[in-house]
């Protein structure tokens, strides 16, 4: 049995953090999370990334290195996977999110992570400006 793969993002810019307001499914609406998605058939987990950020974002990014290994997800008993990225091209925009917010290290907390999210959330947080 195949485990499904969630991909996410962790966009770092000038030592801060874009976090993502989930607009839907329900019980997921209001949420933060790293921007991101499922993997499709025949894709990589980067190549999907890259797709999702440019899809949910409408930018370009390029990918550093992973975060972590695989993070369950309590929903639907898939993985989280999570790179570090840059922005190459474009400005983030809310094209499928309620809201971006750019987090410091300090207001890292201030918004609700998701679950599944937030271990990732504390190991990123070393990446940031205070």
């Amino acid at each position: 049995m195949s485990v499904s793969v969630v991909v996410g993002a962790a966009i770092i810019s000038d030592g801060r953090l874009l976090a993502a307001q989930r607009a839907e499914p329900p019980e997921l609406a209001g949420g933060w999370e790293f921007p991101g998605g499922k993997v499709d058939p025949g894709e990589s987990d980067e190549q999907a990334l890259v797709r999702e950020c440019e899809e949910e974002l409408g930018v370009r990014v390029e990918l550093g290195e992973r975060i972590g290994g695989d993070w369950p997800l309590v929903l639907g008993g898939a993985v989280l996977r999570v790179w570090t990225a840059t922005l190459v091209e474009g400005e983030p925009a809310a094209l499928e999110h309620l809201a971006l917010r750019w987090l410091s290290r300090t207001d890292l907390y201030d918004v609700e992570w998701l679950p599944g999210d937030l271990p990732v959330v504390e190991a990123i947080a070393p990446y940031l400006t205070p």
